[in-house]
């Protein structure tokens, strides 16, 4: 999409991310150190990690996580929020401020689940515990309200796939899909096929592509092929799915992951928005309000969802 040069706040952005980047190709073989650092991707700034939203702690099935809700947050109107980190890291926690951004964005009650991770948990468990989440956010609302008057379902990276699969799984389980969906910079091959992976291999400042297939080992563990629709959406039958928007960074190995998905959406008849933003790298809309493309980003989110 068409833009101004690039923030002087990016340049902050990219040099924090690259920090992350080399030390977890230092420490690619360590668990800890790779969710220690997810726990850091977004720290670049103070006002990152300022939030003042609501948040009221949920336990249910196999995960446990929050409702999180601002001063604009309809508790008919909810989103499952589906966190990234490669399958295996990410907490809620951590996450907050970023969410928080999104439910005032979207005016939405926001549901956040702490799935289970690999390697503990491998393939499908954190796709399940996701599927559970949804349609459990129908009935149960951040107050013990009724049933949800709209519904969406949003994630980022590794949660940005398995928002795609949820829609894959609910669909072929004849189950309610949500409104639409939102997938911010979402994983949607595991085989690293896409030609970004190469043609961004050097201006990525977060992500590295030698160590994706290491990523897909450790989430599938064997127990399904890494072409399957449910791991790979984009090998998906994606006819009737709801509308789509998706967000990606034209400074990102996964570039193609959104414009190939994309392509394949429109085939198949899916109303889809594809936002490509120049010069931004993966996830940059959790430096909101310190980079002002994430917040261009989050307002685009906002304006989607109000269309549903």
């Amino acid at each position: 999409m068409d833009q101004a040069s690039p923030s002087p706040q990016l340049q902050s952005v990219i040099a924090h991310l690259r920090g992350i980047a080399q030390e977890a190709l230092a420490t690619a073989n360590d668990l800890e150190s790779k969710r220690r650092l997810v726990d850091r991707y977004f720290a670049v700034h103070p006002g990152v990690l300022e939030h003042d939203a609501a948040t009221t702690p949920v336990t249910f099935g196999q995960f446990t996580g929050l409702w999180i809700s601002t001063r604009r947050s309809d508790s008919a109107r909810r989103m499952l929020y589906l966190h990234g980190g490669s399958w295996m890291a990410g907490r809620v926690s951590v996450y907050l401020p970023h969410i928080a951004h999104i439910a005032d964005a979207t005016a939405c009650s926001v549901l956040a689940v702490d799935y289970r991770l690999a390697p503990e948990h491998p393939f499908p468990a954190g796709l399940e515990d996701c599927v559970q989440a949804f349609r459990w956010m129908l009935e149960q609302g951040p107050a013990q309200v009724g049933r949800a008057q709209r519904c969406f379902l949003a994630g980022d990276s590794a949660g940005g796939n398995l928002a795609l699969a949820t829609l894959l799984a609910l669909k072929a389980r004849g189950a309610q899909m949500p409104d639409a969906a939102i997938a911010m910079s979402p994983a949607t091959d595991l085989t690293w096929s896409g030609e970004s992976l190469a043609t961004r291999a050097l201006v990525d400042p977060a992500l590295n592509a030698m160590l994706m297939p290491l990523i897909t080992n450790v989430y599938l563990q064997g127990r399904e092929s890494p072409d399957a629709p449910l791991v790979s959406p984009l090998f998906g039958d994606l006819r009737g799915l709801p509308p789509l928007l998706l967000q990606v960074g034209d400074a990102e190995i996964l570039l193609s992951d959104s414009t190939r998905f994309a392509e394949r959406a429109r085939a198949a008849g899916v109303d889809v928005t594809l936002e490509v933003y120049p010069d931004m790298p993966h996830v940059f809309q959790g430096f909101a309000p310190y980079l002002p493309e994430a917040e261009v980003a989050m307002g685009k989110i906002g304006e989607f969802c109000s269309r549903r």
